[in-house]
């Protein structure tokens, strides 16, 4: 039986009713991000505190979000201290703007090997490649960094020398003049320096040394009257929350790859905490207190619980990963663990709540994408496209169910999935890049139509493998253009 639906006038006015609750909701989403950017933009634009007092430049680039958060800790202690403070993203960073300051911090990540924070990809190619003159200019560098990386703080180390090197230059022009002179050690009278402290892991140590530093810089530019604060903890990180395993789910039973489970979390007290999609927890297992891990959240507020997805890790040895054996064997069902959730700014949907996204990813990876997926759903949008790559589809179709109802529901538009060891169900096999290849038509349309690209998952293989093959379809000026627009987002590890 056939039933015609009729166009009567009613129906026509319900319709257009329909259309314009929907534009305005869409127009009011967008109206609050404009909102918020406007208010950061206007933050950044102008100086913060006693516009009558010593001028300091903070600036800080960060990939998960850790540095900037110090860096916005340290302008606020400056400013409540009675100075003069730009705080500013090293991608808004001019010549101008370091001339016209005598003093500046910076707060600088070094991501994967030794690399720059994505979004800092314009201040690399333009300013840290230029030579400048910073006369009688005095700059600190905290570098954040992981020792277990082989190139260790790198980019901060870069900046640092940079910075010394450009100071390097003004006094060699002073002295030409006549205007100053260097002693035996290449110290200047120019009172040019540049001091860098390295930190492993935010190590409590080396983020007190950051600390004292910039106490001292405050009382060095305030004199004798600046208040003495140096015992008094301005650097505090988030609150951890004690939350409760309530549930854990092997989610890939007879793989031959690593184990992956599902934990879900529930506060011990209280309800949930804040959090949006994208962002991370961070957590101290029994047998390492003084080291954290960071976790992306795989569940929004709504889900009713803080949900991860661990790997079971294997050391080269042979022995177990420290962090992900304690949670996906070690704590015991009911057991209580600090969990501090964390704001991930680079991984956030932010301005690009309104766009169509692709989501690429891999392993664990699926995380940081579904959050984004189910934020998507609750605000209505199907404008979303799923790339994900596991070893075999046998075994490690993680989260199944849950992806084939989203696309039947057509809250998921496209959902493409690699399998790297397809041979036992007689397919070829791929990697999640080769999925860009094969669909580079429908990945350029996607991006024309002002799509934004999330990536997340292992940084070797997967994500320097998705980020050359984007180069490749795409061009390299358009991906760095995608980076600086922040309409390239990754979380890779």
């Amino acid at each position: 039986m056939t039933v015609e639906w009729i166009l009567t006038p009613e129906r026509i006015s319900g319709a257009i009713g329909l259309i314009a609750a929907y534009a305005g909701l869409c127009w009011g989403i967008a109206a609050k991000v404009r909102k918020q950017r406007k208010a950061e933009d206007e933050e950044n634009s102008a100086p913060q505190g006693n516009v009558q007092a010593p001028a300091v430049l903070v600036a800080y680039a960060s990939q998960t979000g850790q540095a900037e958060a110090l860096a916005r800790a340290t302008a606020h202690m400056l400013v409540s201290g009675g100075l003069q403070v730009r705080l500013l993203p090293v991608q808004k960073l001019t010549e101008d703007l370091l001339q016209q300051h005598m003093q500046s911090l910076w707060v600088l990540s070094t991501t994967g090997e030794g690399d720059a924070p994505d979004h800092a990809l314009g201040f690399v190619q333009g300013l840290l490649a230029s030579k400048l003159q910073l006369e009688w200019h005095q700059s600190v560098v905290l570098a954040l960094g992981d020792s277990e990386y082989q190139e260790f703080c790198a980019f901060g180390t870069e900046v640092h020398e940079w910075l010394k090197a450009s100071a390097e230059n003004s006094d060699s022009s002073s002295d030409a003049n006549g205007d100053s002179s260097s002693d035996a050690n290449g110290d200047s009278s120019s009172g040019s320096s540049s001091e860098l402290i390295c930190v492993d892991n935010m190590n409590a140590q080396s983020l007190q040394a950051w600390q004292a530093r910039v106490g001292a810089l405050r009382q060095q530019l305030l004199g004798e009257s600046a208040a003495q604060d140096s015992d008094a903890d301005w650097l505090q990180t988030p609150a951890s929350v004690p939350f409760v395993l309530a549930q854990r789910r092997l989610l890939n039973p007879g793989s031959q790859g690593g184990a992956l489970y599902q934990l879900d979390w529930v506060p011990q007290a209280g309800a949930l905490p804040h959090w949006e999609s994208g962002d991370l927890v961070s957590l101290c297992v029994p047998a390492d207190p003084e080291r954290a891990r960071d976790y992306s959240i795989a569940s929004i507020v709504a889900d009713g619980s803080l949900q991860m997805l661990v790997r079971q890790s294997v050391r080269d040895d042979g022995s177990p990963g420290l962090a992900s054996d304690w949670l996906c064997r070690g704590i015991a069902l009911g057991d209580v663990q600090a969990i501090t959730v964390r704001a991930h700014s680079g991984f956030r949907l932010g301005d690009n709540a309104q766009r169509p996204l692709i989501l690429i990813g891999n392993g664990s990876g699926l995380a940081g994408l579904l959050s984004h997926i189910k934020a998507r759903v609750q605000q209505g949008r199907s404008d979303q496209w799923l790339m994900f790559g596991e070893r075999s589809p046998l075994h490690d179709a993680i989260c199944a169910e849950q992806l084939a109802q989203w696309v039947q529901g057509g809250h998921l538009a496209r959902l493409d999935q690699a399998w790297s060891r397809n041979s036992d169900s007689g397919k070829e096999s791929h990697y999640v890049q080769d999925l860009l290849h094969i669909h580079a038509n429908e990945l350029l349309r996607w991006v024309e139509q002002g799509a934004a690209i999330y990536v997340c998952g292992s940084l070797n293989g997967m994500g320097q493998g998705v980020h050359q093959t984007l180069q490749a379809i795409l061009g390299e000026a358009k991906v760095d253009a995608l980076l600086a627009q922040g309409r390239y987002r990754r979380d890779v590890y």
